[in-house]
């Protein structure tokens, strides 16, 4: 990474560079944390957490030192990442990039640590999975970057988890509000808050492939008729309140769906399952073709528990050990029928 961003100074780049912990860190911090108590203290975990990032900022500035390249290393905080009160799954409230602004102007390229940020009341927060994606987006808003690039082991946006359904295909383009949707729907690609952050702020997404080749994905304002794309989440169904820090994700008459990642040990009352979604702009509105997938989906042996359609998604309940045969499923369904309407004899995208 050091190589990657060395060259790109000496071609006339200033990045800004976010980074998240490397590995399975977070996991491993994580573990630390349930090996002390079942149900560590969020203050606490924060504290903790948010050392992973702090581990890859001051090691890849380490390196771009000793290529030639000034670097300075900042934390969220440092940066100006001001959120609200929230442990382990805090919103960000305000962006006040001094700092960063700072090390630009003294030549220098700074390297913030993702994910996590300081509470108005002063303490240490984290932002929850995603994290660095929405780090970079304030960011990037705030500075008023050119382009902002979210770099991952995938080439852009898929019309499924290549990783899952061989048959995949990636997306050129696709639309913030769709992006937004899929992101919801649990693609990992980009997460929610970040696709809803460049939104709301105006700025345009580049999805792309950490190392080696590829022409990613272009994440923008217009909308993308015909592009399509399949994902599918983990989460809980429960008739009652989550605690705090659980994100609702549908709620149908008394049911809700939540995701519960973020509570890290937090007491749970509900049934995990898997929610599998198909996103293209203005899908929700397509009743027949709704009714052809459920069709679809149930003659290929699949259980459908619940499902409805909103928006620019449908999504369907499954049982969690039939989550990859429903994506499968849906993703092949999709590829012979039209988002907008009629059977066609390929994919889209």
């Amino acid at each position: 990474m050091a190589d990657r961003i060395a060259s790109a100074v000496a071609a006339g780049d200033r990045p800004v560079v976010v980074v998240s912990a490397m590995g399975n860190t977070t996991n491993e911090l994580l573990a630390l944390a349930k090996a002390m108590s079942p149900v560590p203290d969020r203050r606490e975990l924060d504290m903790l957490v948010s050392v992973g990032e702090r581990v890859t900022m001051a090691l890849l500035a380490m390196g771009l030192r000793d290529r030639g390249v000034p670097a300075r290393s900042l934390t969220g905080s440092q940066s100006g990442i001001l959120t609200d009160g929230t442990h382990a799954g805090a919103r960000v409230v305000a962006v006040r990039p001094d700092r960063v602004r700072d090390a630009l102007a003294a030549g220098e390229t700074p390297i913030v640590a993702g994910f996590q940020g300081v509470s108005v009341d002063k303490e240490i927060t984290t932002l929850g999975r995603g994290g660095s994606d929405t780090t970079a987006v304030v960011l990037a808003a705030a500075l008023g970057a050119e382009r902002c690039e979210i770099c991952s082991d995938v080439d852009g946006v898929w019309s499924a988890d290549p990783r899952r359904v061989p048959d995949a295909v990636r997306l050129d383009a696709i639309g913030l509000d769709a992006m937004a949707s899929l992101a919801r729907a649990g693609a990992t690609v980009l997460f929610e808050d970040a696709v809803r952050y460049a939104r709301d702020h105006g700025v345009t997404l580049h999805a792309a492939r950490t190392f080696g080749g590829g022409r990613g994905t272009t994440i923008g304002p217009e909308p993308q008729p015909g592009v399509w794309a399949v994902a599918s989440d983990r989460l809980l169904r429960s008739t009652k309140g989550a605690p705090r820090g659980a994100r609702l994700r549908r709620r149908w008459g008394e049911h809700r769906h939540w995701d519960v990642r973020n509570l890290h040990g937090a007491p749970l009352d509900g049934v995990e399952v898997a929610v599998v979604s198909a996103v293209a702009s203005g899908l929700g509105e397509w009743n027949d073709g709704f009714d052809l997938a459920s069709e679809a989906l149930a003659g290929a042996g699949l259980q459908l528990r619940h499902c409805g359609a909103d928006g620019d998604s449908w999504w369907f309940e499954v049982d969690p050990s039939a989550e990859d045969a429903a994506v499968r499923a849906l993703h092949a369904h999709l590829a012979d029928h039209d988002p907008n309407g009629s059977a066609v004899g390929g994919r889209t995208g």
